[in-house]
């Protein structure tokens, strides 16, 4: 009896070693087939929907710039309505250190610094959280592979992504990659209870450089609150010639 034990323990060991060797494998490939696009911007239309599918509308600019050895650094700057125009949002993404946030509130004339603790917040009422608008970092996270699995008509790989960063919303996420392409099509986040919390949904995708994918549609559902968030995305341009000092904090007040 003890043999089967022993044996039965080393047969469920070695699985979760294949299984966490083969989830970091496929989310490597994810990273290294989207790295080196240099930078970024495109025009954003957000939906905000209540339970009752009442929608309010928001319009925003976003630009991107990808650095090496680090997480990506991005700007978002809302045009209308007059209630958020010319709020701003800077961003600048790492891997296991906090990541570092700005909000720009032109009401108060000032900027605000969103703290590590608050990074599960809701960015402007969505339901986007702060850490959602991380760029994707390997070292953020520890990978699972857990099964094949169909989405929609998709051939999909699901991976159970747990953050090793200290403030985060969840315990865990599962992540849908599309086989054919390497990129995400589903995301279900789980709070800190271990329950089912949110799910995103990415489509309309399209390729740009002959190697980038990017979504035209995102949406994100939240269950507890019967609410969700809509991005629409329009105007994708590459390799414009951004640079770091265009994401400094004096670009918030100089984006309006």
């Amino acid at each position: 009896m003890k043999k089967i034990i022993l044996g039965l323990y080393l047969a469920i060991a070695s699985y979760n070693v294949v299984a966490v060797e083969k989830g970091l494998e496929i989310m490597q490939e994810v990273k290294l087939r989207d790295s080196g696009w240099g930078d970024m911007t495109a025009d954003l239309e957000m939906v905000l929907k209540n339970k009752n599918g009442d929608e309010h509308k928001r319009r925003l600019a976003m630009k991107v710039l990808e650095v090496k050895d680090d997480g990506d650094k991005s700007l978002s700057v809302f045009n209308s309505p007059r209630d958020v125009k010319g709020t701003a949002f800077l961003s600048f993404t790492h891997a296991l250190e906090a990541d570092e946030q700005w909000l720009f509130l032109p009401a108060l004339k000032r900027i605000k610094r969103i703290s590590s603790s608050n990074k599960s917040g809701p960015f402007l009422g969505s339901e986007i959280a702060f850490e959602d608008l991380s760029s994707f970092e390997l070292d953020k996270y520890t990978y699972i592979y857990l099964r094949d699995e169909l989405f929609e008509t998709m051939d999909c790989f699901v991976i159970e992504n747990k953050p090793q960063y200290e403030y985060s919303g969840y315990t865990r996420m599962l992540v849908w990659i599309d086989k054919a392409r390497y990129i995400p099509v589903r995301v279900d986040y789980y709070d800190r209870k271990n329950t089912l919390l949110k799910t995103q949904t990415f489509n309309d995708y399209t390729q740009f450089l002959d190697q980038y994918w990017r979504a035209s549609s995102m949406t994100m559902k939240n269950y507890v609150t019967g609410k969700s968030t809509q991005l629409l995305w329009n105007n994708y341009k590459f390799r414009s010639g951004l640079t770091a000092r265009q994401f400094d904090k004096n670009s918030l007040k100089r984006s309006r």
